[in-house]
């Protein structure tokens, strides 16, 4: 694959990424969080806001691997 084209879905994917996991760590934390106290709703928003990195990793290890390698 070239490797322009590998860092365009990859970035692409990234975005999509970051995008869907906010929103579905918002609604989990509006749907479950509504009356909890203001120190758990730090720490949930610590976690899923580091939390969404490992996933991340993942892309940007795939995008930065080399293909030319591999085709000889």
């Amino acid at each position: 694959m070239n490797f322009r084209l590998k860092k365009l879905i990859g970035s692409l994917s990234i975005l999509i990424l970051a995008i869907l996991y906010a929103l579905i760590a918002t609604t989990i934390a509006t749907a479950k969080l509504g009356e909890s106290s203001t120190v758990v709703h730090l720490i949930y928003f610590a976690v899923t806001g580091i939390l969404w990195i490992v996933p991340a990793m993942f892309i940007i290890k795939w995008m930065s691997k080399d293909t030319s390698a591999n085709r000889r």
